[in-house]
């Protein structure tokens, strides 16, 4: 037995979109990694390679981002829920210079679309540079107070960036 999938997707925004809004969410990462010290730049960029290969194919639709401290409490977060459409946020990056916590850690999760369970085997053939796995940590931050929005946007397809501290 046999089977086969295909899809029809259109959009008025580009994988030049895509890679611009991504581009804002890197320098967010390594922003956050310079100042806390609690992950590698080079760490941050294999993030980031992988959340743009994730939106790149529609398969991604949030990135929560954390900074735990060295006993497990959550200190500031981020998250970025991506808009495929009418998206409208055109600020720069930034406002991430978070404390210095080099004995601490950062926990991204990435929270993905149907269409990633849906074409499962097209994902399996991605190039991940990070070694995913499921969790079942809270993303809501309910120790923290929300403390600002920023978004990033490009003909319609972007991120809008909710700040935790």
């Amino acid at each position: 037995m046999s089977s086969s999938y295909s899809s029809t997707y259109s959009s008025t925004y580009t994988v030049a979109d895509v890679e611009k809004v991504v581009r804002s969410i890197k320098a967010d990462l390594i922003m956050i990694a310079s100042s806390t010290r609690a992950m590698t730049e080079d760490k941050a960029k294999q993030y980031a390679h992988d959340i743009e290969l994730l939106a790149k194919n529609n398969y991604l639709s949030q990135v929560d981002v954390t900074l735990m401290s060295s006993n497990g409490s959550e200190k500031k977060a981020v998250q970025y829920v991506f808009q495929t459409e009418d998206a409208s946020g055109t600020e720069r990056p930034g406002g991430v210079m978070w404390p210095h916590t080099p004995d601490g850690w950062v926990r991204i999760i990435l929270s993905y679309t149907d269409s990633y369970f849906k074409e499962s085997a097209n994902v399996s053939k991605l190039s991940f540079e990070i070694n995913w796995v499921s969790t079942t940590a809270s993303t809501t931050h309910s120790n923290l107070t929300g403390s600002g929005n920023r978004g990033y946007s490009s003909n319609g397809f972007g991120a809008n960036r909710s700040d935790y501290s």
